[in-house]
C-alpha cells in the first residue's frame, strides 16, 4: 500500500469516529480552531493527500489559509417598524451558493493579490465548518515559470465569477 493511499485512509478514519484516540485528536483540533481568527494563513495543508490531489504543490508561490464559516442557512431579519407586511420574505431564504464557495470569496477578499486555485473541507463542529483555501500568488517567478500553473496569470477575479471548483457545482457546471 502507497504513502499516500495511507495518509488518506487515517483522514478518514479520523473523521468517521470509529477510532476513539484519533476522533478525540479531531475534537481537540476543532477545539483549537475556534479560537483562531476566522482567516488563518497556515505553513502547511492539514490534509496533504486531498491538498495535491487539487492542484497544490509545496513551492514558492503557494499559500495555504484556513478559514471558518458559520454553517446554516442566511437568516434574514424580521422588519421590525410599524407595518408588518404578510409576506415578509423571511422564511425559505436561501443562498444559491454552497457554504464552501463563501468561504472561497471571504478568503479571496482578504488576499487581494493571490488567486484562488481551489478549496477543500477539514472539518466541522456544531456552528462552524472549516475549509482550506489554495492561493497562488500569480506575479512570482516560479509560477509564472511552471506550465502547470500558470494557466492562472490570465484569470483575475476567477473566484467571483464562479471559476472554482465549488463555484462551478453551484452553477450546475459539473
Amino acid at each position: 500500500m502507497s504513502a499516500t493511499k495511507r495518509i488518506k485512509e487515517s483522514f478518514q478514519r479520523e473523521y468517521s469516529g470509529k477510532d476513539e484516540g484519533l476522533w478525540k485528536h479531531y475534537k481537540e483540533k476543532m477545539v483549537g480552531w475556534r479560537k483562531e481568527p476566522v482567516v488563518k494563513k497556515i505553513e502547511k495543508p492539514t490534509n496533504t493527500v486531498r491538498a495535491r490531489e487539487i492542484g497544490y504543490k509545496a513551492k514558492q508561490g503557494f499559500v495555504i489559509v484556513r478559514t471558518r464559516i458559520r454553517k446554516g442557512g442566511r437568516r434574514k431579519p424580521r422588519p421590525r417598524s410599524k407595518r408588518m407586511p404578510s409576506k415578509q420574505g423571511v422564511l425559505k431564504f436561501k443562498t444559491h451558493k454552497s457554504l464552501q464557495s463563501i468561504a472561497e470569496e471571504r478568503v479571496a477578499r482578504h488576499y487581494p493579490n493571490l488567486e484562488v486555485l481551489n478549496s477543500y473541507w477539514v472539518g466541522e463542529d456544531g456552528n462552524n465548518k472549516f475549509y482550506e483555501v489554495i492561493l497562488v500568488d500569480v506575479n512570482h517567478p516560479v509560477i509564472m515559470s511552471d506550465k502547470d500553473v500558470n494557466w492562472l496569470l490570465g484569470q483575475r477575479g476567477r473566484v467571483h465569477r464562479g471559476l472554482t471548483s465549488a463555484g462551478k457545482k453551484g452553477r450546475g457546471l459539473s
